[in-house]
């Protein structure tokens, strides 16, 4: 068997193992446009964000206080860097 032989039948190969995979993307793609047309079509997609509105409440919701003092924190978090700057 020459190199041509071998590069042609390589080239072949390599051919049709992107035909066999751009098949079976394309036949992925198909099957779940049909799998969603077939969910929406039975109402299955309850979990939809614009299917459901959300509830409101009629009483006001007082902002939410942070439980952690951030001074506390950022103090902590200087004094660690001096500490290490310093070392």
């Amino acid at each position: 068997m020459t190199i041509s032989e071998m590069l042609g039948q390589s080239g072949l190969l390599t051919l049709l193992g992107m035909c066999v995979v751009f098949g079976f993307l394309i036949i992925l793609i198909f099957s779940m446009k049909l799998l969603h047309a077939v969910v929406h079509a039975l109402k299955l997609d309850k979990g939809g964000a614009a299917t459901t509105k959300p509830k409101t409440s009629s009483t006001p919701v007082a902002a939410a206080k942070p439980a952690v003092d951030q001074g506390a924190i950022i103090a902590a978090i200087v004094a660690a860097i001096h500490e290490k700057e310093s070392n």
